[in-house]
């Protein structure tokens, strides 16, 4: 669980609700302005997006709160560990890890160059699939960025019609202070919901996935290298490349 998430959403709304006061939080909760407002949001998604990709979106969304991307100084040794048995015994032997293997990207890469194929076909495979991660990945921030977009828009028609409603009724002084409150907190919902719970979601998201396809663009190298028979320090080396300097860390010092 990312628990940076989880303390950014809890602890930005902790923060709210204090300002507010716990006394005036009751004259904050209405029901018409949040369903003008997630209502016509989801409405307006739907629109623009097919109902599959919509529903899919959960599980995208769900690597906010839950995914954990492998750390490429991990992923670096285990190439190179690789790259030693290949060179030393053979391709050949590298199908007794392959079983052990609990990523797919990786699993397919070793199993592609264990059967032989060229360098150049294995790469076009592999970067194939990477390219279609990249593609599901930003078609699902995309989806929560628009979350995040129309979400104000709704919250300001929430606005205007609790002023629509207010100015048809000025002569009852009463129906004054309702359809005021539905204006306002309408604005309040939209730009609340926006700023502290979709717009960070889509960022954190687009950042979940350049770290993963730099894992899986990292592990490619280091597949095509040990497909090519590359010395395991050569292999080292172009994987290093895939990080700043402080980060390199020598399996051969």
């Amino acid at each position: 669980m990312d628990i940076a998430t989880i303390i950014g959403i809890v602890g930005g709304l902790g923060l709210i609700i204090t300002a507010i006061g716990g006394s005036n939080l009751p004259m904050f909760i209405s029901v018409p302005s949040m369903l003008i407002v997630l209502g016509g949001t989801t409405a307006a998604v739907l629109v623009n997006y097919p109902l599959k990709d919509v529903l899919g979106m959960i599980s995208i969304v769900k690597k906010a709160f839950f995914s954990k991307v492998e750390d490429v100084k991990t992923v670096i040794p285990t190439m190179v560990d690789y790259g030693q048995r290949a060179r030393r015994d053979g391709i050949l032997v590298l199908q007794d890890v392959v079983a052990d293997i609990t990523d797919p990207f990786l699993s397919k890469g070793i199993t592609l160059a264990i059967d032989g194929m060229e360098p150049q076909v294995i790469m076009k495979i592999l970067e194939i699939e990477v390219e279609y991660i990249k593609e599901r990945h930003k078609s699902g921030a995309e989806i929560v960025m628009a979350f995040g977009v129309y979400t104000p828009a709704f919250g300001m028609l929430g606005t205007l019609i609790g002023l629509v409603l207010m100015l048809q009724n000025m002569d009852d002084p009463s129906t004054i202070g309702p359809a005021m409150s539905l204006a306002l907190i309408t604005t309040f919902y939209g730009a609340l919901i926006a700023n502290l719970i979709f717009l960070p979601l889509a960022g954190k998201l687009k950042k979940r996935s350049a770290d993963e396809v730099l894992v899986k663009e990292l592990t490619l190298e280091g597949i095509i290298s040990i497909a090519s028979g590359d010395n395991p320090r050569i292999i080292e080396q172009k994987l290093h490349s895939f990080l700043i300097p402080k980060l390199r860390q020598s399996a051969f010092d």
